[in-house]
């Protein structure tokens, strides 16, 4: 099969770049080819053409179905942590089916309830420490991320099994930490069970565990349903489809699982970033603090949802350094022409969301972290896309609700520094981009609110692709 752009250097080479130093094969792939090339990697297959040109991106998301197809099997790396329910692994009819099941969980007068929930475990996770003390950020937003699992989306507020479920959730995902333990989940022949005490063995064991908890936990909420709960594991035991039918107790626990790990490690990573850039750039910290000042004690959190500034750095966080570094893959079914190559029936295509948001084009000095560049311009969904494309993140809504009011009640409250100034760089977590260190911040002291008026007021931005 003849593909556009191959990198040449060899298939061995490139594929331990791709799982060492996937920014750095893209970026140096992207300068020999800046829209579209063919590399040789590894997890959602091993050839690949990725593209970063906007054009392309939306081609290649929104074309009809004869053209492309998201098929969930090409998404298979995920199934040992998501489970083959998930809404990942289904293609076509099914997932449309799956995905009109779960979109109301995470709308209207429901997010609204959540807002309060967010703003009161970021501050009981900041009371536990002091003026003075040196922690790791992204630490502090784990256990925010862990806390609002365990009550936005379990209900779970105490109890054994609520802790055993937070304490796998964090072994789990810990087994791919860095890129060389990520081995295991791209590449599947390492994905051997020699014993409780093996890398692949401790994690099938914590997966069993994780799975026979939550089973657990559906099968006695189906036992004694309560119409009042608003959690969405309750909320998704009581959808329908347009049959009348529900998920099932497999459906819901991989459905479950899904969201559970893909907001633990999207949302404590964004939050650790953005604590990062807000305090490594003192002007953009001061903006910020201005706009959080007009909103008085008690702000309401869908008022905060709306500030300005606080979401342009919010997308400017997730722009330079996105968690999800690619699109799901798309299978071409027909021949197809974009940017004018000719792709083939066969052949995979996927959307390099790091490489769209470093382009010069759309984002000058894209490597500077400037929040402003969200204010002057609105960017398409085939520009700015930090959740993915058309089959983006189904919590992406609640996400970034979360991350604006945990950011709002930290930085209205605390004082706070970077113990080191040197730069921070992000390296492979699985199948994300992560921080190489905690992000290392003090808390210098408690904060009052400043009663000026802000004198930096600006047009709202709606956030794209939401």
């Amino acid at each position: 099969m003849q593909l556009p752009n191959r990198i040449k250097s060899p298939s061995l080479l490139q594929k331990i770049q791709w799982i060492f130093d996937p920014m750095g094969y893209m970026e140096s792939s992207a300068q020999q080819y800046p829209d579209l090339f063919t590399g040789e990697v590894v997890g959602f297959g091993n050839t690949l053409v990725f593209v970063s040109h906007p054009q392309a991106m939306q081609q290649i998301l929104t074309s009809q179905r004869s053209k492309f197809a998201a098929d969930g099997k090409l998404n298979q790396i995920l199934q040992p942590i998501l489970g083959e329910y998930s809404l990942i692994m289904l293609g076509g009819a099914p997932h449309k089916r799956r995905r009109q099941l779960l979109m109301p969980s995470f709308h209207g007068d429901r997010m609204r309830a959540y807002g309060h929930l967010f703003d009161d475990i970021a501050a009981k996770v900041f009371s536990q420490l002091s003026i003075g003390q040196t922690f790791q950020a992204r630490t502090a937003t784990q256990e925010i991320s862990l806390q609002v699992i365990s009550q936005v989306l379990l209900g779970l507020h105490e109890g054994e099994r609520c802790e055993q479920l937070m304490q796998l959730i964090v072994s789990m995902l810990d087994v791919f930490d860095s890129p060389l333990t990520s081995s295991f989940l791209l590449l599947p022949f390492l994905q051997q069970d020699l014993g409780a005490k093996s890398p692949w063995g401790g994690f099938v064991r914590r997966r069993q565990q994780v799975n026979e908890l939550l089973h657990a936990e559906i099968v006695e909420r189906r036992q004694k349903l309560d119409p009042d709960r608003i959690d969405i594991l309750s909320l998704l035991m009581d959808a329908t489809d347009e049959a009348g039918q529900p998920m099932t107790d497999e459906e819901l626990r991989d459905e479950i699982k899904t969201l559970m790990f893909g907001g633990y490690e999207t949302a404590a990573t964004a939050m650790a970033w953005a604590l990062y850039w807000i305090h490594r750039k003192p002007e953009v910290k001061e903006k910020l603090l201005q706009e959080l000042d007009t909103l008085g004690d008690s702000p309401d959190p869908m008022t905060i949802f709306r500030l300005p500034y606080l979401t342009a750095i919010c997308n400017e966080t997730l722009r330079i350094y996105p968690i999800v570094m690619l699109t799901l893959p798309t299978l071409v079914q027909e021949p197809v022409d974009i940017l004018g190559y000719s792709l083939e029936p066969g052949t995979v295509a996927v959307g390099s969301i790091y490489l769209m948001h470093q382009r010069e084009d759309l984002y000058p000095q894209p490597k500077e972290f400037r929040p402003e560049r969200f204010l002057e311009r609105q960017f398409t969904p085939y520009e700015f896309m930090p959740f993915g494309g058309v089959r983006r993140c189904i919590g992406e809504a609640m996400a970034i609700f979360e991350m604006k009011v945990v950011l709002a009640k930290i930085l209205s409250t605390y004082e706070l520094a970077l113990v080191e100034q040197r730069p921070v760089r992000p390296q492979r977590r699985g199948v994300t981009l992560a921080p190489t260190s905690g992000i290392k911040l003090v808390i210098t002291g408690r904060r009052q609110r400043q009663k000026s008026p802000m004198t930096t007021a600006t047009t709202p931005t709606p956030l794209v692709g939401r």
